[in-house]
């Protein structure tokens, strides 16, 4: 006579479940999430970012090419003397150019430099300026260039090829989308290398790993990871500040606003009334009362373009220390109506631009450069390791039904909660980046509902009960 069961089959097997499969600790759930983000978003990412890094090691040297392309327009061929009046050298750019306005004008950084006179040429909506380069000494002509926001041709080519490919604002989004993900799955790596290195109690190999002893994948992976580790504020800091001078993250699309205040301050400009009998000062006078009030460096004069509208002065310098202050000047008495100091900038605009110098390599003058070089061909380095090692042990070729589940599915509720909330936050703040996450999730959701092969389950065969000997009922 068998003895009854003290509790169901399922409730029993329930418990064994959950012995197995405890409910996951904080640790287990970042790890979790760190390693499906940098794992596939990491596969998906790679290609946009090889495509910034060669198109960035051309345009971070592109002083250099400048200065090797257009030395005959920059450069004047004799420095010394005293040189002309702003007056002189705009009269001569006009008069080989009837045809133009005068724009602004921008000093000459050094006394080996030229005058740029930038001249608005008649046409349609978006036409190239044309920049007119003066020796201030000679007043000689020694050439012209057509130019986009005071920059040179070959760097607006370059710009162009490194932001959007030359496709306009749809190519912004490759850069942008690139740029969000960057930390997220830099920082995803981290999490796993110090889950790993911990676990193996080795200090010494969180950053310099012994890869003699090793070979095929655990050889790459130790590598992969050291490397990554040492370029993690690098890499962190070039996608951060790549936001900042991104379309929709930087907050620059047309009539986008700014509440966290990323842009530079700008002068307003207002209008001042026009007084009988009095006339206009001339452009050296503003320059002289801009120098007066402080500005210092590559200057742009800005002229009136209508009665009644200030002369402005800006500083453009670049580099350390920065020099980003702004006046605007009364055409008529010389006064400054309105003026902009660096101390005037919000604290998110300030790092807003000392992260835009960065990222192009001015703010450190050549060391910035090479550090940017350095950091583009290292990720290359990073990334051709990456595709190695899931070239070698990628747990999924060929094995649907070693897929892991959804990574929300995996999730405690809590965390799942948390993630939610922390995706729109970042969606509204980084839009490119929040619309990008969630078809993240989609395709994750997607790939986990692969109808996977069951596993063939061996048949429970209940063993016969031992024949009893005769007699032995009763």
């Amino acid at each position: 006579m068998h003895a009854p069961e003290t509790e169901p089959r399922a409730e029993a097997q329930g418990r064994r479940a959950h012995r197995r499969n405890p409910s996951p600790g904080l640790s287990t759930t970042i790890q979790t999430v760190a390693r499906r983000v940098h794992f596939q978003a990491g596969i998906l990412v790679a290609p946009f970012l090889v495509v910034l890094c060669l198109t960035g090691l051309v345009y971070v040297f592109s002083p250099q090419i400048h200065e090797n392309l257009y030395r005959s327009d920059l450069f004047v061929n004799r420095a010394g003397g005293t040189p002309r009046s702003l007056t002189d050298q705009i009269r001569a750019a006009l008069t080989a150019h009837p045809e133009s306005k005068l724009k602004s004008v921008v000093t000459a950084p050094s006394p080996d430099r030229t005058t740029r006179i930038v001249l608005s040429v008649p046409g349609p909506a978006g036409t190239p300026d044309r920049t007119v380069f003066v020796d201030p000494y000679t007043g000689y002509l020694n050439g012209e260039l057509s130019t986009v926001e005071n920059r040179l041709p070959a760097n607006t080519w370059l710009r162009q090829l490194h932001s959007n490919l030359h496709l306009g604002n749809p190519g912004r989004l490759y850069a942008e989308l690139a740029a969000s993900w960057l930390p997220i799955v830099v920082v995803g790596g981290l999490v796993l290398w110090l889950a790993k290195t911990r676990r193996k109690r080795r200090p010494r190999e969180v950053f310099l790993p012994a890869v003699r002893d090793k070979k095929g994948w655990p050889r790459v992976r130790a590598m992969h990871g050291a490397l990554g580790l040492w370029l993690t504020v690098g890499l962190v800091a070039v996608g951060v500040s790549g936001l900042t001078m991104s379309q929709f993250a930087g907050g620059r699309a047309n009539g986008a606003a700014d509440p966290l205040h990323l842009r530079a301050p700008v002068l307003t400009a207002t209008p001042v009334p026009i007084p009988a009998g009095v006339r206009q000062i001339g452009i050296d006078q503003a320059l002289g009362i801009g120098r007066a009030a402080g500005l210092s460096g590559e200057l742009v004069v800005t002229s009136p373009t209508s009665p009644g509208v200030p002369f402005t002065v800006t500083e453009i310098s670049e580099g350390l220390p920065i020099h980003r202050g702004a006046v605007a000047i009364d055409p008529f008495t010389g006064t400054v109506t309105e003026r902009i100091r660096w101390s005037d900038y919000p604290v998110l605009a300030k790092l807003s631009t000392v992260a835009t110098e960065f990222h192009t390599g001015s703010l450190l003058g050549l060391a910035n450069q090479i550090i940017l070089a350095v950091l583009a061909v290292a990720t290359l380095v990073l990334i051709a390791w990456g595709y190695r090692m899931w070239w070698i042990h990628n747990p999924y070729r060929g094995r649907w039904a070693s897929l892991p589940r959804p990574v929300a599915r995996r999730l405690p509720r809590p965390a799942l909660i948390t993630t939610l909330l922390g995706i729109a936050v970042l969606g509204a703040m980084l839009p490119v980046f929040g619309a990008s996450l969630v078809v993240f999730f989609l395709v994750d959701a997607g790939v986990g509902r692969i109808k996977r092969p069951k596993k063939p389950v061996a048949a429970r065969v209940s063993p016969r009960p031992a024949p009893r000997p005769a007699g032995s009922e009763g």
